[in-house]
């Protein structure tokens, strides 16, 4: 006997820094009675239980899987547990809900809970040979955002490859470093322990899925690359991946131990959590939508983050720190930005009020950079950008935060392994419609070549040269992805030596002076 489920197309939307939109199948979450199908494509085995998804002529989704115990009562604010076994088929025609995140910065209204530990497959029609896996990590500052957003269709079935998009603790869930919460020197990166807890499961699993558990690459972009920076370093993380992609991934962004529990504790004691002796138990006692604010550590221009903890037994250091050392793994590495990151959060930021004009342009930078404001006043004065406080502005986080820190990544990276390094830049992408509200062009902002890879909505369709540079880019992290390149005319760098791609709708080209465009030389000296 052989059958199929199908679910129906539905929308939702979501917030523009991680992209709109995902058209995902759903028919509702649980569990069915058991039956024998025993080749039915719609239905696999897991270590758990069986699971049936849907299927199409291109491609097959299994959403929702639990990848863990639900991190609730007295498992919130520990390592993830594992997940419990069940009978018959459970359903997963639809994506499990949205881990709690924060609701003043949220534009999708679907459901968050705290028991959110799932994760999506997308394949290819099965075929008996094992493919080549990529784990994609959202992005959201560590505070938003869901794996269910990334439609992966065009990537597993033009790569024949197969996809897992997952979800993990954000925010104050994810990341509370109270010392309270653990063992000395061991808080605050459960959502970063998720993310390893799912890279196990695929090495237990994905065969099952048609997938090769010894052909795994980790990729993600913005707090997602992060992430991926962090596993390049995590003890935990070695030997889960085998490939790995940053894209706009600040990775210099990270919190040492001291400063995460001293901003911990103040959240703590702002939750009516400040008794030393009852913190714990008080912490986890209080209901989900008391810790829907997030915990945040620090800020990148004028977004604030939450995010791992560095000098802790999981991330013992930072990953421009082990990388430099040449402690990352030793593993093909593909770093991407866009050539106007910071102009999307300029622009959101603009939207929402904030004033970017030359009085206030001393308090951005100095939000942005500190001590340091007035030196970067003077390399990045507005006149050199037709006078826009918000083009000179972005343009100094942009280099200073996104491109400097990337290609220097790079180059500690590239001295023990290939790296291959690009730099989206499309300064048409489509973007969504209240972003262009703004008085200045988003241009390649951030996150904006993510509709170039996955089937996303919410903004005007591609051109047709659009349309060919995302077939190129898909193209290029399949071989990367299969064969750990991306395949000729990218070349690899090597140390600081070495080609960079500049990917461009009217043809992609090796570009020389990244450096110079961005003010790499400054910046490499205002960091020392």
């Amino acid at each position: 006997m052989r059958t199929t489920t199908v679910g129906k197309g539905r929308r939702r939307a979501l917030p523009v820094l991680v992209v709109l939109a995902l058209v995902l199948a759903g028919c509702g979450r649980g569990q069915t009675a058991t039956i024998d199908i025993p080749d039915d494509p719609g239905v696999v085995r897991t270590e758990s239980g069986a699971v049936r998804g849907t299927v199409s002529a291109d491609h097959r989704l299994f959403a929702g899987i639990p990848y863990a115990a639900p991190p609730v009562g007295a498992l919130r604010w520990q390592p993830p547990a594992p997940v419990a076994q069940w009978s018959g088929f459970r359903d997963a025609t639809q994506p499990g809900p949205r881990c709690i995140q924060d609701a003043s910065n949220d534009v999708d209204r679907s459901e968050t809970s705290e028991d959110c530990l799932t994760l999506n497959v997308w394949t290819p029609p099965p075929t008996g040979e094992p493919r080549p896996v990529m784990v994609w990590i959202h992005g959201g500052s560590f505070i938003n955002g869901s794996g269910d957003i990334y439609n992966a269709r065009r990537l597993a079935s033009r790569g024949d490859m197969v996809v897992v998009t997952i979800n993990y603790r954000l925010g104050a869930l994810g990341f509370l470093a109270h010392p309270a919460l653990g063992p000395a020197g061991d808080v605050g990166n459960y959502g970063l322990a998720d993310q390893q807890a799912a890279l196990r499961w695929v090495h237990d699993n994905i065969a099952a899925f048609g997938g090769d558990p010894d052909k795994v690459t980790i990729a993600g972009e913005s707090a997602g690359g992060m992430a991926v920076c962090d596993h390049l370093v995590a003890p935990g993380s070695a030997g889960l991946f085998n490939a790995a992609i940053v894209q706009s991934g600040p990775c210099q962004a990270q919190y040492d131990l001291p400063t995460a529990e001293r901003t911990s504790e103040k959240y703590a004691a702002d939750a009516g959590c400040g008794d030393p002796a009852t913190v714990a138990a008080c912490l986890r006692g209080l209901p989900p939508e008391r810790l829907q604010t997030p915990v945040l550590y620090g800020r990148i221009g004028t977004e604030q983050l939450s995010g791992p903890v560095t000098g802790t037994r999981t991330l013992p250091v930072d990953p421009m720190t082990g990388a430099a050392r040449g402690v990352a793994a030793n593993v093909p590495t593909m770093i991407g930005t866009t050539a106007d990151e910071f102009t999307l959060f300029t622009a959101l930021q603009y939207i929402r009020g904030r004033a970017f004009d030359a009085t206030h342009y001393p308090e951005l930078l100095s939000q942005a950079f500190g001590a340091n404001a007035g030196v970067v006043a003077q390399q990045y004065p507005p006149d050199q950008f037709g006078g826009s406080v918000p083009l000179a502005y972005s343009a100094a986080v942009t280099d200073g935060v996104f491109a400097c820190p990337a290609d220097r990544l790079a180059g500690s990276l590239s001295t023990n392994q290939p790296v291959y390094f690009s730099e989206f830049d499309d300064p048409g992408a489509p973007a969504p419609e209240p972003l262009h509200t703004a008085p200045f062009p988003v241009g390649a902002g951030h996150s904006l070549e993510l509709r170039y890879l996955f089937d996303v909505g919410g903004a005007p369709a591609l051109d047709p040269a659009q349309q060919r540079l995302s077939d190129e880019m898909i193209d290029y992290w399949i071989g990367f992805i299969s064969s750990g390149s991306p395949g000729a005319g990218w070349p690899a760098m090597h140390g600081d030596a070495g080609e960079r791609i500049s990917l461009q709708p009217n043809g992609n080209r090796v570009i020389a002076d990244f450096g110079e465009t961005h003010r790499c030389d400054f910046w490499a000296g205002l960091k020392s």
